[in-house]
Formats: C-alpha cells, sequence, structure tokens
C-alpha cells in the first residue's frame, strides 16, 4: 500500500482509534488506581490525588488564566467542577465493592438519560427498556438474585446522577473554549474532593509512591482520555462520538478482567450489552445538528 492511500485509511479510522484509546487509557489509570492506591489512601484520597494531579497537570497545560470570564461563565464552571467532583468521589466509593466495569456501566444511566430526556421521541422508548433491562440484571432488587454490593450500588447511581449534572452543567459553559472550562472545571472538582481525601487519609497522600503512582493515574486516566477525545471531536458529529463512547463499560470490563483479574457472569455481560445498546441507539437516533453544530473544542 502507498503512503498516499495509508495516510487516508488511518485518517478516516483516527477519531474511532483515538475514542478507543481515550477509553482504554481511562480504564487502565482506573485500574492502576483501585490496584494500588486503594488499599493505601482508601477511595477517598485516591480520588483526592487522582483529581488534584488531573487539575494540575491540565492547568499547567491549559493555562487558563490567559482567557477572560465573566461572573456567569464563573458560576457556570463552578456548577460543573462540583458536579464533575461528586462523580469522581461517588464513583470511586463505588468501586470499593463493584468491578469496575459494571460499575461504569451503572454510572451510564446518567448521560443516557439526560439524552432520552431532551428528546422524549417514540423510539427513545425502546431505549429506555434496553437501559432498565440491563439495570435490572445488576441491581440488588431481590429480584435477580443479585449479589452486588447495595452501598457500592448506591454510589454507581450517585456518579450516575452526578454525571448527568455535569453534562447539564457542562453545555451552560460550552461556548467557552475547552481547555478554559475543562482546567477551571477541574480546579472547582479539587477543591471539592481534594478536603475530603486529606480529612480520611491524612499524612498516607505525602507518601512519595502515593505522589508517584498518583501522578500516573492522572496523566493516564485524564489527561490523555480528555485530549483523545478533543481530537476525535474534531473529526466527528456529536452522535457519532456518543456511538464510539458507549464503548467504555465493555472496555473497562475487558481492561479489569485483565489487570484486575475481575470475571464477570454471563448475566453481567448480558447487562452491559443492554445498556450499552440502549447508549449507542440514542446516539443514533438522536437528532442530527447542523453543519456549524458539531462538537468540536474552539479554537484557542
Amino acid at each position: 500500500m502507498s503512503a498516499s492511500p495509508l495516510r487516508s485509511l488511518l485518517h478516516r479510522f483516527f477519531p474511532f482509534l483515538a475514542v478507543l484509546g481515550s477509553v482504554t487509557a481511562l480504564g487502565i489509570g482506573t485500574s492502576w488506581a483501585k490496584h494500588w492506591l486503594f488499599p493505601v489512601v482508601g477511595a477517598q484520597g485516591t480520588t483526592a490525588v487522582r483529581v488534584g494531579f488531573s487539575a494540575l497537570l491540565v492547568l499547567l497545560l491549559w493555562r487558563p488564566w490567559r482567557w477572560y470570564l465573566s461572573r456567569a461563565d464563573a458560576r457556570a464552571v463552578m456548577l460543573y467542577g462540583a458536579a464533575l467532583g461528586g462523580m469522581n468521589l461517588m464513583f470511586y466509593m463505588s468501586l470499593r465493592t463493584l468491578p469496575f466495569g459494571l460499575a461504569v456501566a451503572i454510572e451510564f444511566a446518567g448521560p443516557l438519560a439526560v439524552a432520552i430526556w431532551s428528546s422524549r421521541r417514540a423510539v427513545d422508548f425502546v431505549w429506555v427498556a434496553l437501559a432498565i433491562a440491563g439495570l435490572g440484571m445488576l441491581l440488588p432488587l431481590g429480584l435477580n438474585g443479585s449479589t452486588l454490593d447495595p452501598v457500592g450500588v448506591f454510589y454507581a447511581l450517585g456518579a450516575a446522577v452526578f454525571w448527568g449534572l455535569y453534562i447539564v452543567f457542562g453545555k451552560r459553559a460550552g461556548h467557552l473554549h475547552a481547555g478554559h472550562s475543562v482546567s477551571l472545571g477541574l480546579l472547582v472538582a479539587a477543591l471539592v474532593v481534594v478536603p475530603v481525601g486529606v480529612v480520611h487519609a491524612g499524612d498516607a497522600l505525602l507518601s512519595p509512591t502515593v505522589l508517584f503512582i498518583g501522578v500516573a493515574v492522572a496523566a493516564v486516566s485524564s489527561a490523555i482520555p480528555i485530549s483523545l477525545e478533543m481530537m476525535a471531536l474534531k473529526r466527528l458529529p456529536k452522535e457519532a462520538f456518543g456511538i464510539m463512547i458507549s464503548m467504555e463499560p465493555a472496555v473497562a470490563a475487558l481492561v479489569a478482567m485483565a489487570l484486575l483479574g475481575e470475571h464477570l457472569s454471563v448475566v453481567q455481560w448480558l447487562a452491559i450489552g443492554c445498556i450499552m445498546a440502549a447508549s449507542m441507539g440514542s446516539a443514533m437516533t438522536a437528532a442530527r445538528p447542523a453543519a456549524a453544530d458539531r462538537a468540536a473544542p474552539q479554537a484557542a
């Protein structure tokens, strides 16, 4: 194959590879955090280290002080960042007792609910039914013999709620440069979760090992995914990106199987499949935006 057709092929598949790389990096970083940091600083300390270093790395990368921020935009960014902090804290709390892939699948109920609520078309009832079926296979309702820890499920559902709020508040700050809103949002998120981690873990957060692993986790689970997603969004409409990002629960489950030894049952894999199908279906049938309304970050 000559260089030109090869470049054309790589250009065509780059968005998919970028999204796949994003969700894979996120899965690897989260698995590292659960394996190495949970035993030392707990879920709260892990959240503080991950979000704190993520905020620091992204602040240094984007230098948001270069841009003007109005009072209304500052309020929107604060709400966006607080939701981001709550989502991370609830998610890591759920990982104490839930397999990684299942926690991600339950958390997906948040953005799926936002997408369906904003549409309310007849076809969306199909995606609602699929999502309910998937969640029904996972939630410990006393009807399906589920062995999942109820407290862990509660935290995962809390993460879903915060993820939904993160999307809603993020749209209010959507006119800002992506680097501006993400860096300031992560700063607010750090201000929310770092005190919780300090109270829980104390001096253990200052361990050189914790700090070293924390920087690695922050880079792999935040800086890399954010950068890859921004590159993908420049080349994709919103609905196509939504379809691709829907593979995250399956990728998370596979990464957790490889790195953490978390093996799921056939029913749990089927539940993940239902939730992924609901997410993909919702993205596929979403109203196609105008060409100018694509989800590419604004120019610097």
